[in-house]
């Protein structure tokens, strides 16, 4: 099957002590975006790192014109972090994964090809998780809560992996700054009528720094976020007064 293309392409990525992995997401991300579209940039949004990443960012920004780089002066939270992203980016598709180097971006041309006709976006879901068997655990857990409690119509909200018009992102208003964001943006797309496709994708093991989930104020916190959005989205529907 040869290799379908879009017509241009934003490729965004979070960092918060990414130091070791970002420069090579960048690389990696520029032959990605390649094989798929003549005209992409690479931006990645530098959410207040206190190791080396913006110094790794500034050397790889004299090696490739295509790159921009967004620092928040203090960190924001992920949700934060996309949402820069999300509104710097100038293409007609937008494409985000981690910068921790846990997915692969590589993998970008087979969402590209995922696309068809009724298809509006395509996520990817983990083919296995390559993680501790706790935080297997309590993914899954969190998984299977969400789509209980929000209806949600893809296998897995919680994979960071996903290509979107965005003339989708434009028309939702993403509130959350935490990794909430995630099944926030899920809920409002799927709720303002697009369709997803899905695509496995493969995950891989964290090969420099540590998770900052996996303790136990935040996972206090996420749980007290998904009161929220359930409140937000489920109860109180405000996404869809706001549209009407």
């Amino acid at each position: 099957m040869s290799q379908k293309k879009i017509s241009s392409l934003s490729a965004v990525f979070p960092a918060y002590n990414d130091g070791g992995t970002i420069a090579s997401m960048v690389v990696a991300a520029n032959i990605a975006c390649r094989q798929v579209t003549d005209d992409f940039e690479v931006i990645v949004v530098n959410d207040g790192s206190s190791d080396y990443t913006a110094t790794m960012l500034e050397e790889m920004l004299g090696k490739y014109p295509q790159l921009r780089v967004l620092t928040h002066p203090l960190n924001q939270g992920y949700g934060a972090a996309l949402r820069s992203g999300f509104v710097a980016a100038q293409k007609d598709w937008v494409f985000y994964t981690d910068g921790d180097s846990q997915y692969n971006p590589l993998e970008l041309v087979n969402l590209v090809n995922a696309l068809e006709e009724g298809v509006d976006l395509v996520n990817g879901y983990k083919l296995s998780r390559n993680d501790s068997w706790m935080r297997i655990l309590i993914g899954r857990a969190y998984h299977y809560l969400v789509k209980f409690l929000f209806n949600i119509p893809i296998r897995d909200v919680d994979c960071d992996f996903r290509l979107i018009p965005r003339r989708v992102l434009a028309e939702i208003n993403l509130k959350s700054v935490s990794g909430a964001i995630c099944l926030e943006m899920v809920k409002k797309i799927a709720e303002a009528g697009h369709v997803f496709a899905e695509h496995p994708v493969n995950h891989y093991s964290r090969k420099y720094g540590v998770s900052r989930f996996f303790v136990p104020w935040r996972v206090l916190r996420t749980l007290r976020q998904i009161t929220q959005l359930y409140w937000m989205l489920v109860i109180r529907k405000e996404h869809l007064k706001n549209k009407n």
